[in-house]
């Protein structure tokens, strides 16, 4: 059985996604703006939402529709096969968007699909009723200048929880966008890598699981799991094939913060992720960093002082961080901030920067070499 899928993503984010897809095989990969389309098979599916590092959830197409009134979007879903995949008992909650439609009533929207999605599966069991007490199929749509693309998700709890951190300081860093700045600083388990501002320790554990190769939904449960139409052996197989690709070395990963409760935490969240032997955390504080080291690589996210410090204050300490850091020879840079003066308080004008998106705080990917 062939599908066609979307898995959406950080804006920012879209070609990391298209060339982890592309890396297993998938075909017909097109990335657009916060989203990118793939079609695999059912172990395909299974693949994507166990390997991948950068997207938030894996959606299967059900179909696309114009819809630029309340009656072609119900007789838009209602055309579509819902039986193929929905079983009579099978609970099915709708959630969406719209953006630049006719439709902008997201609560009407989704009150129309649930109908449609109902009359088609009564009339499919010829029941008159629904008792939705079986697994979940999740109902998404998204409504974008007047056209509907209806989805399943197969994920569940999004990607970017890996399941190892419960516990986070203020302000933690998406584990996706984590993985992305570690992808994007070229780090591959070689030479020394080092998070200053480690907070709850999400990019050193991302770093290792990169160096390990270990694929970040390996031990975690997906939605899909539970749906009938599709061979439950192919989560198996996918889970045996990544573990079967993972790397073991000996990974010089170093992670500080200034607070001890951020290095507690940190510390307590990659043995839960199973990496607490490839990191050394440390408490430290960034103004006076210092590495031995011929050659490294930094990537951080230091506070941006919206939420956790002031402006001032966090101006401040990108000043005397900056002085720290071109006291060391040799090293990369890699840092997010979402100040908007960052490089004249660190010092130095950035080699190149990339704009990245924090949830939705907008920011830049401060790169220096």
């Amino acid at each position: 059985m062939k599908f066609e899928l979307c898995i959406p993503c950080l804006f920012g984010l879209e070609g990391l996604v298209g060339n982890e897809l592309r890396h297993m095989d998938m075909r017909s990969v097109a990335p657009e703006n916060g989203r990118v389309y793939f079609e695999t098979d059912a172990l395909g599916l299974a693949k994507a939402n166990i390997r991948s590092r950068f997207g938030e959830r894996v959606l299967l197409v059900i179909g696309r529709f114009p819809a630029r009134t309340f009656d072609e979007l119900f007789e838009g879903v209602k055309a579509l096969p819902w039986e193929d995949y929905i079983p009579k008992n099978g609970a099915f909650p709708v959630k969406g968007y719209s953006l630049d439609s006719a439709l902008h009533s997201v609560p009407d929207c989704q009150k129309i699909i649930k109908k449609a999605v109902a009359g088609r599966l009564g009339a499919k069991y010829k029941v008159n009723w629904l008792p939705e007490e079986g697994a979940v199929y999740q109902i998404q749509f998204a409504i974008m200048k007047d056209q509907a693309v209806l989805y399943l998700d197969t994920t569940g709890v999004g990607l970017y929880k890996r399941g190892y951190r419960p516990a986070h300081v203020a302000a933690p860093l998406r584990e996706t966008l984590a993985a992305a700045m570690v992808d994007i600083a070229g780090y591959r388990g070689r030479g020394d890598f080092c998070d200053p501002f480690c907070g709850s320790g999400t990019i050193a554990i991302e770093a290792a699981l990169a160096a390990k190769n270990r694929a970040p939904g390996i031990n975690r449960p997906f939605a899909a799991q539970k749906w009938g139409f599709l061979d439950p052996s192919v989560w198996q197989v996918a889970a045996d094939e990544a573990r079967g690709r993972e790397f073991s070395g000996d990974y010089r990963i170093f992670a500080s913060d200034i607070a001890p409760r951020a290095v507690a935490m940190a510390r307590e969240n990659a043995r839960r992720a199973g990496v607490d032997d490839c990191i050394e955390f440390d408490l430290a504080d960034a103004r006076e960093f210092s590495r031995s080291t011929d050659w490294g690589v930094i990537v951080t996210n230091p506070p941006y002082g919206e939420r956790l410090m002031e402006k001032r204050e966090a101006e401040a300490l990108y000043t005397a961080f900056g002085k720290a850091f071109r006291a060391v020879s040799g090293w990369e840079l890699y840092l997010l901030s979402s100040h908007t003066e960052f490089e004249r308080a660190f010092g130095q004008t950035a080699t190149k920067k990339r704009k990245l998106y924090n949830g939705t705080i907008k920011c830049d990917l401060f790169m220096y070499r």
